[in-house]
């Protein structure tokens, strides 16, 4: 698919049998609008190392936005993009990523990443998530339609289980994005509870 593009920058212990957070790739999850890209690159700020928002980068490969990928070429192809990008980043140094809110929903590509990183989620109900979207709900494919908070709300259903299944999880609600950011880095570093 071609080179990562990552914006540089301006513990609490692993889980049992694993390397030490700060020498892994930190992994944020969740629905559209609990904050992965805005969190993650102030997380990345904050723990000095770089940031890749999966979206992004598929768009700069590709020229087209999510939107179009989805609409030209089917959720298939920009899940094979994702797992492509995935597999590019599990041997690559320690970074802060946010995959789509369907990366989950992938075993192959949770499967590249589980040993090598810890995977955060970004706990939001479906009403805060759809408010934090404003008006880029437009940009999000399968929110698309006459009732994007039912969507949202059939998404989490769906998801929650492998939501669940990560590492750590962040509860977002009644907090900013500085507040959240500073809780996983403080993740990170071995510093829960601060």
């Amino acid at each position: 698919m071609g080179e990562l593009t990552t914006m540089e920058p301006d513990g609490m212990e692993a889980p049992p049998g694993s390397a030490r957070a700060a020498d892994r790739h930190l992994v944020l999850v969740g629905l559209p609008g609990a904050g992965k890209t805005s969190v993650g690159r102030r997380v990345a700020e904050l723990l000095g190392r770089p940031f890749l928002d999966f979206d992004q980068e598929i768009e700069r490969r590709t020229g087209a936005s999510v939107a179009a990928v989805f609409a030209e070429q089917g959720e298939e192809a920009f899940r094979a993009m994702e797992h492509e990008l995935t597999r590019e980043c599990a041997g690559g140094p320690p970074m802060v990523l946010a995959p789509g809110g369907g990366w989950v929903t992938r075993p192959a590509a949770v499967a590249l990443l589980r040993s090598g990183s810890c995977i955060i989620y970004l706990r939001a109900r479906a009403e805060s998530a759809l408010l934090r979207m404003g008006a880029a709900l437009t940009d999000r494919p399968l929110l698309r339609g006459a009732d994007p908070a039912g969507a949202l709300h059939r998404m989490l259903a769906a998801r929650e289980v492998q939501y669940l299944a990560a590492d750590w999880v962040v509860d977002t609600e009644g907090l900013d994005i500085e507040e959240v950011a500073r809780r996983v880095a403080a993740l990170a570093e071995g510093r829960a509870g601060e």
